[in-house]
Order: C-alpha cells, then sequence, then structure tokens
C-alpha cells in the first residue's frame, strides 16, 4: 500500500492557501540548563516545513518534548527554546501557540509551533475527542515524525483519521523508502548487524531478520549469548543464558536457508569494566572464567570486514563493543570503516549507532541515517507502524 506524500500535493499547488498541521519530531536533548544539545532532529525537519511555506499554505508545527505530564503543563514541558532554534534556521519568526486547540490564528507564508502536544489530555490513548479537535484545525495533515511512527497517540494517528486530507512528509517518506529498500527489495547479499546488551529486547528482530538476511553479525552482550549457544566460554560477560536455545533457533534458522552467523573467533578482554582496564586479546575459546567480554577481536573484525566489503545491502543497528572505551573500540571502528568503504546500500538507526556513526566521522559514507529508534526497530522487526498504516489507509480510501 502506498501513502500520499505532501511533496506531490505541493507540486500540485493544492498547499496553496490551505492550514497545514505538520507533526514533527522536535525532541531534542536538553542541557542542565535548559539549552539544546544537539538539534539533529529539528534540522531533520526544516524541509517539511520549508515545503509547507514555499507551497504558500498557512504552517501549525507541533511535537512532543520529554516525557510530560497531560492536563499539567510545567515550564521545562516547553517548546520554547525549539521555537527560538527553529526561527535561528529558518531565517524567520516562529511564534510558539500555547493553548491552540480551540483554534490557531495563522496566515499563508506565515508558520507557528504549537506548545508540546502531549501535555493535551488524551494525546498517549488517541482518544477520538481530541484527534477531532486537532482535525479541525487543518485543511491538510502531514506526518513527518518518523520517529513516533510506531505509536498510536493523538497527532501521529488521530488527526490522520479525521484530517479532510492525510499525507507524508519527506522525512517520514524517505525513512519508510529507505528500510524498505533495504529490506523488502535489497541487493544481495544482505547484511544485518544486530548489536546491543540483550538478546531479549531484540529477540524479535533477530528472528524476524533471520528469514531474509543471507548474514546475521551479532554484536556487544547479543554475541555473548550466541556465542554461548555455540559452546564457546565467556566468563563473566553480559549474557542471557535462559535465551540460549533461542540463541541457538536463530543461528540453526540461518543455516538451514544456507546463511550464516559468524561467531567471533577472537575477542578483547578484561577483568574489570572500566575505560582504563587493560585490555586482552585471545582466542575465543581461550576465554577465562573472571574476564568480560568488551569487544570482538582483531580478526574477527577483519573478517567481518571482508563481508562487508562483499555485500549488496547492510542493515546496522548497534556497535560490536564498548566503542566509548579506546581499548575496546577497534571492533564497530573496524565495522564503521568498513560500512563507510563499501558500495552496498546502507542503512544505520538505533541507540548508539548513530553516536558511532558521529565518532568515526562516516555520516556521508551511509546511505542513509534513520532518526527514530523505536521506529527503525520496529521496522526491522517487520511490522507495520501505526502512523504509516493510517496514512495507506486514508491514501488507499482516496483512491476509491
Amino acid at each position: 500500500m502506498t501513502m500520499l506524500r505532501f511533496s506531490d500535493l505541493c507540486a500540485q499547488g493544492k498547499a496553496r492557501g490551505q492550514r497545514v498541521f505538520i507533526r514533527a519530531d522536535l525532541n531534542v536533548p536538553l542541557g542542565a540548563n535548559g539549552h539544546i544539545t544537539e538539534d539533529t532532529r529539528i534540522r531533520a525537519s526544516l524541509a517539511c516545513i520549508r515545503m509547507a511555506l514555499d507551497a504558500g499554505a498557512a504552517v501549525m508545527v507541533t511535537s512532543h518534548l520529554g516525557r510530560p505530564t497531560e492536563g499539567a503543563f510545567k515550564p521545562e514541558d516547553s517548546l520554547a527554546v525549539v521555537a527560538t532554534r527553529l526561527s535561528e534556521l529558518l531565517g524567520c519568526e516562529v511564534p510558539l501557540r500555547a493553548d491552540w486547540l480551540g483554534g490557531v490564528d495563522v496566515q499563508p507564508g506565515q508558520v507557528v509551533l504549537l506548545e508540546n502536544c502531549r501535555v493535551n489530555v488524551g494525546e498517549k490513548k488517541n482518544s477520538e475527542a481530541l484527534a477531532r479537535q486537532l482535525a479541525a484545525l487543518c485543511d491538510i495533515f502531514v506526518n513527518d515524525a518518523f520517529g513516533t511512527a510506531h505509536r498510536a497517540e493523538g497527532t501521529t494517528y488521530g488527526i490522520a483519521q479525521y484530517a479532510p486530507m492525510a499525507c507524508a512528509g519527506p522525512l517520514l517518506s524517505a525513512e519508510v523508502d529507505a528500510i524498505t529498500q533495504a529490506l523488502a527489495h535489497p541487493k544481495r547479499p544482505l547484511t544485518a548487524i544486530v548489536a546491543g546488551s540483550k538478546v531479549s529486547t531484540k529477540l524479535t528482530i533477530l528472528q524476524s531478520l533471520a528469514k531474509n538476511v543471507d548474514r546475521l553479525i551479532v554484536g556487544g552482550g547479543i554475541a555473548n549469548t550466541f556465542m554461548l549457544a555455540a559452546g564457546l566460554p565467556i566468563g563473566k560477560s553480559l549474557c542471557e543464558a535462559a535465551l540460549v536455545e533461542e540463541a541457538r533457533a536463530v543461528i540453526d534458522a540461518m543455516k538451514a536457508r544456507g546463511a550464516e552467523v559468524p561467531i567471533p573467533t577472537d575477542v578483547v578482554t578484561a577483568k574489570i569494566f572500566a575505560a582504563d582496564a587493560p585490555a586482552t586479546v585471545k582466542a575465543a575459546n581461550a576465554v577465562e572464567d573472571d574476564d568480560l567480554i568488551l569487544d570482538i577481536g582483531p580478526d574477527t573484525a577483519r573478517a567481518l570486514a571482508q563481508q562487508l566489503a562483499s555485500a549488496g545491502t547492510i542493515v546496522w543497528n548497534g556497535p560490536v563493543g564498548v566503542f566509548e572505551f579506546t581499548a575496546f573500540e577497534n571492533g564497530t571502528r573496524t565495522i564503521a570503516q568498513a560500512i563507510a568503504a563499501s558500495s552496498a546500500f546502507s542503512i544505520a538507526g538505533g541507540g548508539d549507532t548513530l553516536a558511532a556513526i558521529a565518532k568515526y566521522g562516516i555520516e556521508k559514507q551511509v546511505g542513509y541515517i534513520s532518526t527514530g529508534g523505536g521506529a527503525f526497530l520496529e521496522m526491522l522487526e517487520g511490522k507495520t507502524l501505526p502512523a504509516v498504516e493510517i496514512l495507506q489507509q486514508r491514501a488507499a480510501a482516496s483512491a476509491l
């Protein structure tokens, strides 16, 4: 199923003079002083806002920020700092409007920012009353918040049900297109890297990918559980022994398809978890009882890099070691550099993956970098995101 795209509406002149309500993801991190520490999400939302302004629309933008309590607005919940940064980046004043559910005064060619949407009562549970109030504010609803697309809330789902027209913004469209290209229509071999501390948090992703990918590279604490499943010692490393059988089932499922889960042949260990802990490289079968595995070894890193060099598509979720510690970053750095050098289409996202990409300066060498953590992971699981599903339903209904 396809979605109606805002870019198409603008190209057809259908946004001119219309009231456009954009749900963006402007949930940026704030420092102790209340200032924005990293503005990637704001910058990622600019394309949609500029598109609407250039099309001659009257533009309303909203987002959540932090975890406010519905019906109990506090100063720290305010989007005021976001409005200031948006004004700087757009080169025009972006007024902040509070108490906006009753109506918003905005003219074509203007943009206003509507205060934290998660303060509205009924937002998280997607109440019909709120959804209809939201829909009454606009002629066109645009969802450009991929980072919240896995949630069926008032401003991500409900408004899309009742707005006269509902469509996907450029960021949401690009995210869905990139993940679809990587998983539904991949150039093979398709290699997925799934790393993290626990198998339990990504078990369904691993099981889903095991049905589709040609190589499934595991890292971090997840790799320890797979090493244990392969009969290797892991000392006192982070591991979920209760999920060894599930890990073994993933290995077997891959093997039955002629695919593989490469198990580390060497690792980097320490006796304690600390940045200054002495690091020791040893064979995977030589891990001692008091060892902590904190990275893949150099031989394993080189072997995986060779596999990535021959890949057609790469999906990367998670660093393969404790890359924040210099002594244990070689595995993640080698993987990052191999992805950057590969001719494969690559998509990366979720958790610390973005931090690793930034640390090794490979932003321009990755095919697509996803801004949505939970939404990215749910698409890797093969799930249809609620916010995408409702846009597909609206598009199908309008085509009848």
